[in-house]
């Protein structure tokens, strides 16, 4: 096997995992409360992933007190809202609206790009945007004029949803503003580590008042997958594939993420899988397309950006 062979096969793999993430959680969610399930997905991650720092002989560059700033916005939008707005989002919507809207991604963090970090949106981008947002709306409206059914379709659990996406976007927009680019390992630890501690009060409060004994092997079991499989592997596999194709090719891949999500939600979950469902994914997948397909060397940067810190913020938002 080639090793660009091989390198297809594990960004499939990671971004096959990444779109079981809102399927494994809509599990969770219904025996753990969601401060309880972002702190334990947190501190699997950092058991794993300081060993792992340590290990690989991983060193935090010199900083100046602006990148803590942004250290500290990127986990707690990126990291704490994101995740409260994912889980309830979840317990108020379909899992397969949820990957389809979070999917969404690079056309926000494009817009933010543009209006606060003043880069240049080109044609291309300017149409991915277009096509990005028309998808999401068009699961909304449909699914609430044509009302399906009435419990899969929550317009504030996909607002939710939503607000997750802006947070994620900011998440990886923000972290071009820091001076020295860090490796994907620190940046994840760190990450991690400061999302652990904005957790924990919130964490130790809810264990006041809840009983483990309830939750059944399978939840536990889950919460293993989302800490080893989804944070850990993914982010190495995604960073080893990295490392042999181009950024341009693998975000290519990010349209398996959707994909995956709703072939999920129809097989596991049996929700019900709607002809708007389908057209809006394929928009969004279009939209995810022209952005990254760009032809600017700033397109590519972002997408390399955004294909390694999807992952890293993936192992500290739950």
């Amino acid at each position: 096997m080639s090793k660009q062979t091989l390198a297809y096969i594990q960004i499939s793999f990671a971004m096959v995992a990444i779109g079981s993430f809102v399927i494994v959680n809509k599990f969770i969610i219904k025996e753990l409360p969601v401060f309880i399930a972002s702190e334990l997905r947190l501190l699997l991650a950092c058991l794993i992933l300081l060993p792992l720092f340590l290990y690989k002989g991983e060193k935090m560059p010199k900083l100046i007190k602006k990148d803590y700033v942004i250290f500290f916005l990127q986990s707690f939008i990126g990291v704490f809202l994101f995740s409260i707005c994912t889980l309830y989002g979840l317990k108020k919507t379909t899992a397969l609206d949820s990957g389809i809207i979070m999917s969404c991604t690079p056309a926000i963090m494009a817009l933010i790009s543009y209006f606060f970090l003043k880069e240049k949106l080109g044609i291309h981008k300017i149409g991915g945007i277009f096509l990005t947002i028309l998808g999401t709306l068009s699961i909304n409206v449909f699914g609430q004029l044509l009302n399906f059914n009435e419990n899969s379709h929550s317009l504030i659990g996909n607002i939710l949803i939503f607000c997750a996406v802006i947070g994620e976007a900011v998440f990886f927009s923000f972290g071009k503003l820091i001076s020295t680019p860090l490796r994907p390992l620190t940046m994840t630890t760190i990450m991690s580590l400061t999302g652990a501690v904005l957790f924990l009060p919130l964490a130790i409060y809810q264990s006041l008042h809840f009983n483990f004994f309830t939750v059944s092997p399978l939840i536990w079991l889950l919460v293993l997958y989302t800490g080893v499989v989804i944070t850990v592997l993914a982010v190495l596999l995604m960073n080893q594939g990295l490392e042999v194709v181009s950024a341009g090719t693998a975000a290519v891949f990010t349209a398996l993420m959707p994909i995956s999500t709703v072939v999920l939600s129809a097989l596991i979950l049996h929700e019900p899988l709607f002809w708007y469902h389908i057209f809006g994914m394929l928009l969004v997948m279009g939209g995810i397309f022209v952005i990254t397909n760009s032809s600017s060397e700033s397109t590519v940067t972002n997408n390399e950006r955004f294909q390694k810190s999807r992952n890293e913020n993936i192992s500290s938002d739950t």
